[in-house]
């Protein structure tokens, strides 16, 4: 067997940390198990313990991961939008979608963790941090939390109401309830 440079050793906890996310996200903490995250990027289970003390490590891990990708394409949006109302308007418009609704593997961690999180509080400071930080981004203060509290329980309801008239209908109402608020409280040329 040959030894794994610190750089691919490097590479590979990214990649088991990015499985690591999208897997939790699309099925759920409880129904992925270390050996489906290690065989998605084709690595044994054994070599998971070398770089991780447990599944709850790469819990908090791939969680606080996926906030900070999150929040640094929220901050890309801005630059390319130019204004940040427009930005908030692209992200009403990807968010509260179909598109995002039926992928959660690859959509918003704040609601591809809530469910796990309520039950596992031992990841709720990770989760609280990067809650706040991407209601910030919304608006200041509880403008933006009343913003993103909506916005991912829509997302979540028109999941667990996907195939029904009634899950398009949430989204709608959704992104009708939040349109502005990225306008409360910042001036006018952010």
């Amino acid at each position: 067997m040959s030894r794994v440079s610190q750089a691919e050793a490097k590479a590979n906890r990214e990649r088991v940390v990015a499985a690591a996310s999208r897997l939790f996200r699309e099925n759920g903490v409880a129904k992925v198990g270390i050996a489906d995250v290690m065989k998605t990027i084709g690595l044994t289970q054994g070599g998971f313990y070398k770089q991780f003390a447990s599944k709850a490590a790469l819990v908090d891990e791939a969680a606080a991961k996926a906030f900070a990708d999150n929040l640094q394409d929220l901050k890309a949006l801005d630059q390319k939008a130019g204004k940040h109302q427009a930005a908030w308007q692209s992200l009403l418009e990807s968010y509260l979608s179909v598109e995002h609704r039926d992928d959660p593997g690859h959509g918003c961690p704040a609601a591809g963790f809530a469910g796990d999180v309520a039950r596992e509080p031992e990841h709720r400071e990770t989760y609280a941090k990067g809650i706040q930080e991407v209601a910030d981004w919304i608006a200041p203060g509880d403008a933006g939390l009343a913003a993103y509290a909506t916005i991912v329980g829509g997302i979540l309801l028109a999941r667990a109401t996907a195939g029904t008239p009634l899950s398009e209908k949430i989204l709608q109402a959704a992104h009708e309830a939040v349109a502005t608020a990225a306008d409360s409280g910042r001036s006018a040329t952010d």
